[in-house]
């Protein structure tokens, strides 16, 4: 029962993130021009490139044991 407590308001908060997305895009999608489509698909391209590069970062790092440095020495 204690899940719930966690997941029913991050599945209320989602609801509502995408609701508020889909409404905004139906308003205000008829003034966008062309290349503020191209602007908008670069951008999510771009941020999700720069996210999943950090992660792999992450994942590398903590591999090779550069997380786990003290001193400078490792263990």
């Amino acid at each position: 029962m204690g899940k719930w407590y966690v997941i029913a308001p991050l599945l209320a908060v989602g609801a509502a993130s995408l609701w508020f997305a889909a409404r905004s895009w139906w308003e205000f999608a008829s003034e966008i021009p062309l290349y503020g489509y191209f602007a908008i698909i670069g951008g999510v391209f771009f941020s999700l490139l720069i996210g999943g590069g950090l992660m792999a970062l992450a994942f590398y790092s903590d591999k090779h044991g550069y997380d786990d440095m003290r001193g400078g020495e490792k263990d």
